[in-house]
């Protein structure tokens, strides 16, 4: 038995704020460790003692070992908490903080080594009795022998990397003729991302659902699930909406799954929190997929049906103390409801995206719970995942926790970002998975390109826009003069007061004119539409207005003269207005000028002065927020100049190649 007064947690943003709130609120002293990106970052304030651990590159501070095994040993700390992510999964980071005397809080290294390569733990799997997918997970790692299984598998099958998660060296592949070139792009993404090249192939499974079990293990030998997570909505592979329980889940069916999950941890000798991962099909049966030995992204799913602390009973667990609890004791209440809040452009294949966070407020409403590590005023690196926080939503029953959840999306506050915060509430409001049905076919099945094309802002928008920037310009001057009474405010001795504004927006034109009607009222003009705009209340970044008879709740950011975004609903608009506000925009690149989408490493340059090229083309591969991500030519040409050089960090904007249209 081991009792821990200091305990250093190995990770950044929302994660490491959220261990960091249960084991200060339990007493425990946090100490935080961060890169130079993350000087001013939440939760190294939060921390009780942080300490500077290396550059932003995570494979020079987050993952670098000895630098933060040297943070705990100079800061006296007990224990090391690795969140998810970074160091959680590497059993040669837990077998080094066993030498440095010093408790991981997570499983042994044995059982993180095992379950961390997909096709040893699949092997593990089969011999203690769990179901597995059909598959391929031998170690001869040759083309020809990946082909051959994948002949006897038959397609389509998943190629895998074996020692990774999270989509990343993960490839559906329809036929044979498309395995070789899957082969080489899945082993350069595994390769880079965890080290490994090794793949695994499975049969892929038609439209099933992604099912979870939470399993704990203590240091006595008790294992017990706190029930299950439905995770299908995934993109990528990677999950996006979490849910406990499971919509389609009967008791027998649960406690066949919870068994098999059980056992599964036991047949390794598990200790702490652990999920296993199984793929549910529509007739019920179901299929390992892989373990996850650390906490998860979506734990708070299980903790509002549960009300269990999970961070609590892993230190619990870590100091040698029984769990405390029984199978018979886990109780499930309610429905709880996830989503994952990306800084990502959905409009553009979900790209990652970078910038700075305006202004941050999360909603506050009963059944409501946000998970974040940002602040207004933060910066959003290209160096780490662009998960940015989760939003969790309780209620009695799946539906109230769904309208609370889709509610509090609205009424959260954010700006500064491109974000997937309008496309969350389109996938939670949609019948298929307002009934339950959605399984890991469901954004591909439910979203057209046009679902997720940028969001067109409409002539009653504009007008919202134009009446609040008039009133804020009209209160700023108001502040600033002399002597001028408030009564004399959107009055004119020589009749009707008349501004105009002529918004740019998401490549549109709104030409608008805004006329005061009396205290508050509006009549705002634009081509051959009118609208009576109401203020019922402006307080802060927030509004409320009422507009031909129809109330609107609106938020709002000035970042500039001449400039105003506005978010209704969750969807964000930015309106500049050409008359106030002339922008220093560079000239546009075209077609021919190949810009860096985003800031990364480029990992490939496949082209060469010379080479002729058609629109397609993959001319480089540049990796951002641990993903690859392939750059294609816009137009036919010739390529004239390559500046961009391979395993060197570019920025956004910078022009990598230089087309030469044909004529």
């Amino acid at each position: 038995m081991r009792n821990f007064k200091t305990i250093l947690i190995a990770n950044r943003g929302e994660i490491a704020c959220r261990v960091m709130r249960t084991a200060q609120a339990l007493g425990y002293r946090c100490v935080g460790v961060y890169s130079d990106a993350d000087a001013d970052a939440p939760h190294v304030r939060m921390a009780d003692d942080a300490v500077l651990i290396g550059p932003a590159p995570v494979g020079e501070s987050y993952l670098d070992m000895s630098s933060v095994l040297a943070a705990a040993c100079d800061t006296g700390a007990e224990a090391i908490h690795p969140g998810y992510g970074f160091l959680s999964e590497n059993a040669e980071f837990a077998r080094a903080c066993a030498d440095a005397g010093l408790t991981f809080i997570g499983p042994g290294a044995d059982a993180i080594d095992l379950m961390g390569n997909k096709a040893a733990a699949k092997r593990r799997m089969i011999e203690a009795g769990v179901p597995c997918v059909p598959g391929y997970e031998g170690a001869d790692q040759s083309d020809e022998t990946l082909l051959t299984a994948a002949g006897d598998i038959g397609f389509p099958l998943m190629v895998k990397a074996a020692a990774g998660g999270g989509g990343r060296g993960m490839r559906l592949v329809e036929d044979a003729a498309a395995l070789p070139a899957a082969l080489k792009s899945a082993r350069s993404e595994a390769l880079n991302a965890f080290g490994s090249d090794e793949l695994i192939l499975e049969k892929a499974i038609r439209r099933p659902r992604h099912v979870e079990v939470q399993v704990f293990a203590d240091a006595q030998g008790n294992a017990i699930h706190l029930g299950e997570r439905d995770c299908s909505v995934q993109r990528r592979h990677q999950k996006v909406i979490e849910e406990a329980p499971c919509p389609v889940m009967t008791e027998e069916l649960r406690q066949r799954m919870g068994h098999a999950a059980v056992e599964a941890a036991r047949s390794i000798g598990y200790l702490g929190a652990g999920t296993v991962e199984f793929l549910l099909g529509a007739d019920g049966a179901f299929y390992f997929l892989e373990m996850n030995t650390r906490l998860q992204v979506e734990h708070p799913v299980t903790e509002m049906i549960t009300g269990l602390d999970l961070v609590a009973l892993q230190i619990r667990v870590a100091e040698g103390h029984p769990l405390g609890l029984e199978q018979a004791d886990i109780s499930l209440t309610g429905h709880a409801i996830e989503v994952r809040l990306y800084a990502e452009d959905t409009a553009q294949d979900f790209l990652p995206c970078t910038g700075h966070v305006e202004l941050w407020r999360p909603a506050d409403g009963e059944g409501l719970r946000f998970d974040s590590g940002i602040e207004s005023g933060q910066a959003v690196s290209p160096f780490y995942d662009p998960m940015i926080a989760k939003a969790i939503a309780w209620g009695e029953t799946r539906e109230t926790a769904r309208h609370r959840l889709i509610e509090g999306l609205k009424d959260t506050v954010l700006f500064g970002l491109t974000t997937n915060r309008g496309f969350l509430i389109d996938a939670l409001s949609k019948e298929t998975f307002a009934a339950g049905e959605a399984t890991t076919a469901f954004i591909g099945e439910e979203f057209s390109a046009d679902d997720l094309a940028e969001p067109q802002p409409k002539p009653e928008h504009a007008a919202l826009a134009a009446v609040i920037q008039y009133q804020t310009e009209r209160s700023s001057a108001l502040a600033g003069s002399i002597v001028v009474s408030s009564e004399l405010l959107d009055w004119s001795s020589g009749g009707d007061l008349m501004s105009r504004y002529v918004y740019d927006a998401a490549d549109q034109e709104f030409d608008i004119e805004v006329c005061p009607k009396g205290r508050g009222i509006y009549r705002v003009a634009q081509s051959d539409e009118e609208f009576s705009v109401e203020i019922l209340r402006l307080q802060g970044d927030t509004a409320r207005l009422r507009t031909d008879g129809r109330r609107r709740d609106v938020q709002f950011f000035i970042p500039a003269p001449g400039r105003i975004e506005l978010a209704v609903e969750g969807q964000a608009f930015s309106f500049r207005n050409r008359i106030a506000f002339v922008a220093d925009a560079e000239e546009s690149a075209g077609g021919g000028r190949v810009l860096a989408p985003m800031h990364g490493t480029l990992l490939e340059v496949l082209v060469a002065p010379g080479d002729e090229v058609t629109t397609g083309t993959r001319l480089a591969v540049l990796e951002a927020m641990k993903m690859q991500h392939d750059i294609l030519a816009e137009i036919d040409g010739t390529i004239v100049t390559v500046n961009g050089k391979p395993d060197t960090q570019t920025a956004a904007g910078d022009v990598l190649i230089e087309i030469e249209p044909a004529t």
